[in-house]
């Protein structure tokens, strides 16, 4: 049986197998690609190769065996647990095979030739199985959290979680970046900013085109855009447009659906997951709080 897995090519054998429909999302002219998926048989043998950077959280279920090979090694041979993260490089040929598979996995497909902190790290980080880590486990799973909430967060936001899942997977390799010098924004950079960011409140404002604003590379301007303002860029986009609803909601009639459209969100109900997250009251209760009869 031949197949084409997402965003890659190779050859499958399987047997009883059940698959089902993917949740799917992009970003960036698919330079960025999560599916959330489950798969289940009794045996599998598959063989692949695809043009992006692939990181797999295996989320729950198990194997009674897998064995992973490239380049004719055998990087592993045991069983899959939840929690365990796989990396596979742009262009490496990945050979497994599995055994009464279960499993339910998040995957995180990162074009190379994107332009983000870290990214550059994962071209020297080899096929990595089953390792673990905290913080990428938890990125992943909140990313599938909102997908099955119905939401598709913002460019900016997942841009942030791209570079720190990069980050993080070349340092399980003992590949981290080195630390680089802090520093403030200056009262003219900040200001343009600022204003790209109100003249621009209803658009998917990425991190790279509020880099470009400031002038800088975009780990340096990330990185003094939180020293300056106490928060990463997606936190003060997000804060800023809840302040704005928070107007509209107090001294206008505008519908709550409206609102959230101008204002730059997916949906409303991403607006109010939102609005409640960093405010504690949904936007309907908080309108009307301030105006009883509406």
């Amino acid at each position: 049986m031949s197949f084409k897995p997402l965003l890659g090519d190779g050859r499958i054998r399987t047997r009883e197998e059940v698959s089902a429909p993917p949740q799917t999302a992009s970003w960036l002219d698919s330079s960025v690609i999560f599916d959330s998926r489950r798969w289940a048989c009794q045996e599998a043998e598959l063989r692949w190769t695809a043009p992006h950077h692939l990181i797999v959280l295996t989320d729950g279920g198990s194997t009674s065996r897998t064995s992973i090979r490239t380049e004719g090694k055998t990087l592993y041979d045991g069983q899959d647990r939840p929690g365990v993260l796989t990396f596979v490089p742009a262009g490496a040929e990945r050979v497994g095979f599995y055994r009464d598979v279960d499993l339910s996995y998040s995957a995180l497909w990162i074009d190379p030739a994107l332009v983000l902190p870290g990214l550059e790290r994962l071209r020297d980080t080899p096929v990595l199985v089953n390792r673990s880590d905290a913080v990428i486990g938890t990125l992943l799973r909140s990313l599938c959290t909102e997908m099955s909430l119905g939401h598709v967060p913002d460019t900016v936001y997942v841009e942030h979680l791209v570079a720190l899942v990069a980050l993080r997977m070349a340092g399980l390799e003992g590949n981290l970046l080195s630390v680089a010098s802090r520093g403030r924004l200056g009262r003219r950079t900040f200001e343009r900013v600022r204003d790209y960011i109100d003249a621009h409140i209803s658009s998917d404002i990425s991190l790279s085109e509020v880099a470009d604003i400031a002038g800088m590379p975009l780990d340096t301007f990330a990185r003094r855009f939180k020293e300056t303002t106490g928060r990463p860029p997606y936190a003060y986009i997000l804060e800023e447009r809840v302040r704005r609803a928070e107007l509209l909601l107090r001294d206008t009639s505008i519908a709550i659906g409206a609102i959230a459209f101008r204002l730059g969100f997916s949906s409303q109900s991403h607006f109010t997951t939102t609005f409640r997250r960093l405010k504690g009251i949904t936007p309907r209760t908080y309108r009307l709080h301030f105006s009883p009869e509406s």
